[in-house]
């Protein structure tokens, strides 16, 4: 299969690449400043216009590229994170529908925070969108798709939840802290927290790549959601540390702001992964504390 990838340097791309071509597919990195000729690389400017031959003799599209929602959202931070959601899914969205020949399938990246902050409500592809800016820059980023579904293709958006890695994201930042004996619940710890591990992260994209039974909103979270103080407590039993202390939201508040924080650190999601399990996808890591130890082993 011959398969084009944005976002091929992140997290989640990183992992994914040599998982296609270790299984022979032929791997071609959409960038934004071409590296060296003759390289497997196309070079794009998400947001601009992106001549469809581009894409002519592709299987599939990969879309994962997406600026890192952490930080202080000043206005100019939070259009760059919707510009570089919803105008790089744009771009891919209408040069796929205007092909001759089009990718059979296209996987574009999404988030749970789709969904907003609710409790202890259990979410799942079928339950309705939240309130606030991720949520917002979520429907839109689904919506940019549309075109290539209006032409036929298969199109997969990927809500992925919180991956847990020790490359890099949230649980390499919450390693340090914890094995120092430092680590705690957030706030009062019970926002539940949808997490999946990175090894679920590639196999459920590759099993939804290649399932044509799978389509549209898809979660990418572990079949068993847990509190943030669940998960501090098993993360530091992992590592065999104590977790007794607690960092009040007021602090990351007056790093990142309110906003931010809200709607990341303190939001609770609590998603399940019905569509995955209903095309019967089998996770390698449906609990926390077993993916915990085969990540840090």
């Amino acid at each position: 299969m011959n398969v084009l990838i944005s976002g091929a340097s992140g997290l989640v791309g990183t992992a994914l690449i040599p998982a296609l071509v270790s299984r022979g597919d032929r791997v071609i990195r959409l960038v934004r400043h071409a590296v060296e000729p003759g390289a497997p690389e196309i070079e794009w400017h998400p947001g601009s216009r992106l001549d469809p031959e581009t894409l002519e003799g592709f299987d599939a599209v990969i879309h994962l590229a997406g600026e890192n929602i952490f930080g202080r959202w000043t206005r100019e931070r939070k259009s760059s994170i919707r510009q570089s959601r919803v105008g790089g899914a744009q771009t891919l969205s209408d040069a796929i529908a205007g092909c001759q020949r089009a990718p059979r399938v296209f996987l574009s990246a999404s988030a749970i925070g789709y969904y907003g902050s609710r409790g202890e409500e259990s979410l799942d592809e079928e339950s309705s969108s939240g309130a606030g800016f991720l949520a917002e820059v979520a429907r839109e980023w689904e919506d940019a798709t549309s075109s290539a579904r209006r032409a036929g293709v298969r199109v997969v958006n990927l809500r992925f939840g919180v991956v847990l890695s020790k490359a890099g994201g949230a649980l390499a930042k919450m390693l340090t802290p914890i094995r120092l004996g430092l680590g705690g619940r957030l706030g009062s710890g019970q926002q539940f927290f949808s997490w999946i591990s990175i090894d679920d992260t590639v196999s459920a994209i590759l099993f939804a790549l290649d399932n044509e039974r799978v389509r549209g909103a898809v979660n990418l979270t572990a079949p068993a959601p847990v509190t943030n103080a669940e998960f501090t407590k098993t993360l530091a039993r992992v590592l065999h540390r104590p977790a007794i202390f607690s960092l009040p939201l007021f602090i990351p508040t007056l790093v990142f702001g309110k906003e931010m924080t809200v709607e990341t650190l303190a939001a609770s999601q609590r998603v399940f992964p019905a569509k995955l399990a209903a095309a019967g996808y089998n996770f390698r890591h449906p609990e926390l504390e077993g993916a915990l130890r085969d990540l840090l082993a």
